[in-house]
């Protein structure tokens, strides 16, 4: 698999294709890569789609040097590839990426078929402002990527990927290089209003993924009724879960997709 990059001007995205057939495009979070979408693409393929999986600004094989690093930059990123690889396109977003997928299918209705939101951040979280206060010095290097690999572990707090630990050393060594994570920390302070403010102007299906463990929520199933909630789509909670349904539950995440997907392109 060849990784293509597409230039935004200030700098290039990663991404790479794989199938034919109608477009999905996979969007990581904050502080991953899109080798988290490693079990979804291969299924997705083996039912026929063309899928793209992009790496965010200042992640993976991404450049540095961007202007924004936030939701909102995220959701143009998502725009450009689609119009691209030639849309529409449904569109898997985790985490932040689910935010900024919400924006893109706000901002572009023809661009975006459908939605896929896994473990959802589509408004900003309630947290203690002291709490916030120590996230962000845990953030400080030298001690700042430490913190984040341990903490990116809590994510899965139920079932686990047989191949977790090297997925988190590559998250790890991603984040070492070059300018990775001056940008990961000015990615971590994005907001997620811009997403909230557009949920009602989103007129594409919707299917909202969230693990009933999911540690980001302190209350993942309330979280998952908001959104689908607010975007007229269908819910589905997945047992011992945590925020990355697609890598930790594929056997139960891959056939709600692929259902969805077939819906969404209408295909029997």
């Amino acid at each position: 698999m060849t990784t293509s990059y597409l230039d935004r001007g200030e700098g290039r995205i990663a991404y790479d294709v794989q199938g034919e057939g109608p477009l999905v495009v996979c969007v990581p979070g904050m502080g991953d890569l899109r080798s988290n979408y490693r079990f979804t693409v291969p299924a997705l393929v083996a039912a026929g789609y063309r899928v793209a999986t992009m790496d965010l600004r200042g992640h993976g094989d991404s450049d540095d040097g961007f202007g924004a690093y936030d939701d909102v930059a995220l959701a143009s990123d998502i725009l450009a590839l689609i119009a691209h690889l030639g849309g529409p396109a449904l569109v898997l977003g985790n985490s932040m990426g689910a935010g900024a997928a919400v924006i893109a299918a706000s901002d572009d209705p023809a661009a975006v078929a459908g939605l896929g939101l896994l473990g959802p951040f589509v408004r900003n979280p309630k947290v203690n402002p002291l709490l916030l206060l120590v996230m962000r010095v845990m953030l400080v290097k030298p001690w700042g990527p430490a913190a984040w690999k341990a903490y990116y572990k809590t994510l899965y707090p139920g079932r686990r990927p047989a191949d977790l630990a090297a997925h988190v050393d590559r998250v790890a060594g991603s984040l070492a290089r070059g300018g990775h994570w001056r940008s990961f920390v000015r990615t971590t302070r994005t907001s997620h209003a811009p997403a909230e403010a557009r949920l009602d102007g989103v007129r594409s299906p919707a299917i909202v993924v969230m693990g009933e463990k999911d540690p980001d929520f302190p209350d993942p199933a309330a979280e998952a009724r908001f959104a689908g909630e607010r975007l007229s789509g269908e819910v589905v909670l997945v047992p011992d879960s945590g925020h990355y349904p697609m890598a930790d539950s594929p056997d139960v995440v891959n056939p709600a997709l692929i259902a969805f997907a077939g819906k969404v392109f209408d295909r029997a």
